[in-house]
Parts: structure tokens; sequence; C-alpha cells
């Protein structure tokens, strides 16, 4: 008996499972992430990151451990801006004159807006925590403090007062403005997309099927075919099925009420892409598998076919993955996520809420890159704290930030790193329409990566 039927005979049983044991019982299905290099090679693909340690019981400590990482590891790249000088431990705060020069790093901890309209946060470091004052007529400092978050850890430079820094400039980790802008020395394509999910009864079979006749190059102008033909790598986004017991009462949306089913009518589509693609699938918060971030690559017992497709690279949510790589070139960095956390800022960042909240993800992902952090404020998704690192953390910057989640197509840049969410393969349901989603169907991104330029293609209402 496998694992997912041992699952739903319980279940039939009415004897409920934790998480814990859940992700304890996988651990005998766990596959090994090593680098993928295709037979191809002009389509070379390796895995720089992807989740898949052993689960394991997690406890109070853990917290601590993981947000101590966190705060390390975003204090190390504050540290490195040349603003920082003069850097103190918040403890060594009280050794300062007042209205001497002091510059700090720390954690979020509370903000709250006095009866003046002054910005106060509490901020935190390993030593200690201190009172931070942005004051409104400080405009530039200001505008920035009130899309400040609970938990992100910044740097601030100002003077010291009693128990209190005043603050001048608010600074993030952020992406060097030098950062590279890397092309690809020969001409070939990548296409992202996300967000299928198989087995709703709203799910865009027609339109999928234009998109795998495109790619199979039988249909389009003779350009397009010639694009098709060049396109050596296929990312996923995440939710690639619907799912089974997602939301309350969604087994009135569902075609298909099998999860295994609705993996394995998936994998038999992705299986007419020609072999010399590479397909690089993670998972989204609708597929099998626990919700918590970082999720593991999809469980094989769920989705047995997928794995069996010879060029697929199932890799975890997040994860890092580097393309085209040559001996004369390193390669194209893709950081892949699902993107769970997207809504949360769309709904509590003021200004991405006025600029038009999960309309404007280009600024949700330009924001989290400011953090380096995936989803910086505690609440804003489920994780897992990992007490040896925390997998969210943005250290190495990538080239391309690819996300799904909110079923609309945005492509954008931000210090040379293109930023793409893919669009979706599903009509609006009810439950999103309640939760203010507005999907833009049936949309795919093709980049050229020799040039960087990104091209949008429709199949939507064709």
């Amino acid at each position: 008996m496998t694992h997912s039927e041992k699952i739903s005979e319980l279940l039939e049983k009415g004897i409920l499972i934790s998480p814990e044991e859940l992700d304890n019982a996988k651990s005998n299905v766990e596959k090994s992430t090593q680098n993928m290099t295709s037979i191809d090679n002009d389509a070379k693909v390796k895995i720089v990151y992807s989740y898949n340690k052993s689960p394991k019981k997690r406890v109070v400590t853990d917290f601590f451990k993981y947000f101590n990482l966190r705060f390390k590891a975003l204090e190390k790249i504050i540290r490195m801006r040349p603003e920082m000088e003069g850097l103190v431990s918040i403890n060594k705060l009280k050794l300062k004159e007042e209205r001497e020069n002091v510059s700090i790093i720390g954690m979020i901890k509370e903000k709250s807006l006095t009866k003046n309209k002054n910005i106060i946060l509490v901020l935190e470091d390993l030593t200690g925590q201190t009172s931070v004052l942005i004051h409104k007529n400080n405009n530039e400092a200001y505008t920035v403090g009130k899309d400040l978050v609970l938990d992100e850890v910044i740097g601030v430079i100002g003077s010291a007062g009693k128990n209190i820094v005043f603050s001048n400039k608010v600074i993030f980790p952020d992406v060097p403005m030098n950062k590279e802008f890397k092309k690809a020395p020969i001409e070939s394509y990548a296409v992202f997309l996300g967000d299928f999910h198989f087995g709703s009864k709203v799910f865009l079979q027609k339109e999928f099927d234009k998109f795998l006749a495109w790619i199979n190059g039988t249909v389009g102008s003779e350009e397009q075919k010639e694009i098709a033909n060049k396109v050596k790598y296929i990312f996923f986004a995440g939710d690639l099925v619907e799912g089974v017991g997602v939301y309350p009462g969604q087994e009135e949306d569902l075609e298909i009420k099998d999860i295994k089913e609705q993996y394995a009518i998936l994998s038999k589509s992705l299986s007419k892409i020609g072999s010399d693609k590479k397909l690089i699938i993670c998972p989204g918060n609708h597929d099998a598998g626990r919700i918590a971030e970082p999720q593991p690559p999809l469980y094989n017992d769920f989705a047995e076919a997928l794995w069996q497709l010879p060029n697929a690279a199932i890799v975890s949510n997040p994860a890092m993955i580097n393309i085209g790589s040559t001996e004369d070139f390193s390669g194209l960095d893709v950081l892949l996520y699902h993107g769970y956390s997207l809504i949360y800022y769309a709904n509590n960042v003021e200004s991405i809420r006025n600029a038009g909240g999960q309309k404007r993800v280009d600024l949700i992902m330009k924001f989290l890159l400011q953090k380096r952090h995936l989803a910086p404020t505690h609440e804003s998704n489920m994780y897992i704290p990992d007490a040896e690192e925390d997998p969210l953390v943005i250290d190495k910057i990538p080239d391309i930030f690819v996300t799904g989640h909110i079923h609309r197509a945005s492509a954008s840049e931000y210090r040379n790193i293109t930023l793409l969410n893919t669009s979706c393969w599903s009509d609006i349901t009810e439950d999103q329409e309640k939760r203010g989603l507005e999907p833009q169907p049936g949309r795919i991104f093709v980049m050229n990566l020799q040039t960087r330029k990104v091209k949008l293609i429709n199949f939507y209402g064709r």
C-alpha cells in the first residue's frame, strides 16, 4: 500500500493526521535534488538550490534559531552598504552622546503612529532593542517608513537620543545597483507559465491545447514556429493541479476529484512536449504536500507520472535554477517561487495597495527583492522554522525572478533582474472572486536568453 493509500484509508476511518506525522511518513519517498545536466548541450539545467531536508519534529527553540539566522543573513548584507559607517549594536547606544550620529541594524518588532503622526518603530538585534522615530517632516524617510512591515531587517542612520534613535534614513538589504545584466551567448528561449489547476471545472483545456500545439511548432507564423523550436526551458510556477480539500466547498468546483488522476492527466499533457525542452516544475499551495514554505518537491506517490517524465526537473518552492551555462558563460540564475505571500503585501503595504494591490504584482516582487526575503513578515505565509537556515532569504541574487499565485501576467525589471508573474489556465471561481483575484488567463511569457527581451503570447479567446 502506498503512502497516499494509507492516508486515504485513515481519513475514511475518521482518523486525523497531524502535519508532523504526514511529513515523517513522507521521508521514505524523498528524492535528492542533484544538479541535472540535459542531454542537449544547449539546454543545461543546474539545480542551484532545492529544499529537500528530511522532515523532523519542530520545537519552540527552532523559531528562535530561525529568526536569529534570518537576522544574521540580512544583517551581513546591510553591513556591506557604504552608508552604514559607525555601525553599533543596539546595546552600545547607551554609550553614545545625545544627537551623536549612529547607525544600527535591527528587525522590526513593533510599528505604530504617535498622536502627532510620527512613525515609531521598536527595533531589535541580538543584543537588545530600542525605539526609532521617523519624523513626518522627513519626507523621504517617512514615505519609506509607511511601507515598512513587521519582522523585516533594516538599517537605520540617525542620531542618538535618550532611549531612542531619531532616524534620518532607512537602509534595506536590497539588490546592488551595479547588478550585472547577463545575457546568454547563443540564441535560445525560455517559457514561463503556471497555475494550471488541472482538475478544475473551469480549467481552460482548449487554450492549453493551443499552447501545446504552439510549443510543438504545429501552429503559428514561421517566426513563431522558429521561436518555439528554439525553446529550451519551460518553467512551471506551481499550482499544477486544482488539488483536493484546499478550501471549503472545493468539491463543487472539481471536474476530477482524485488528485492522483489530476496529476496523471497533467503528465499526459506535458509528455506531448518534445524531450529536447527541459521542464522545471515547482509546487504551489494547491499541489499535494504541505503548504508550509519551503515546500519540498512534489511527493512522487501522488505525482509519480510527473517524476517519470525524462525531461522534467522537480524542485522545491522556492528554488534556484541555473540555465544555459557554457564553458565561457556562467548561465542565468532563475529564482522560482509560487508566491503565497504576495497577496499579504498587496493588501498590507500602503503604496502597493494604493497603486492597485494585486494588480501591481510587479511592485510586490520589487518589494520582496528590496527586503531580500520572500516573506519577511511572520504572518504573511505559513513556514517551517528551519534551525539551520532561512530558505526564504534571497541570499543569491537571481537574474530572473518568477512567481505565480495571483493569476495575473506581469513582466517588469528591477536593477537588471527580470520580474515575471505567470498567468493562469483557469477561469475565475467563486472562491477566487471572494479573495479579490482578477485573473488574466491563457498567457505565457517567452524570453530570448540572448537579448533578455520578453514577449507575451495570449492563447485566451483565440
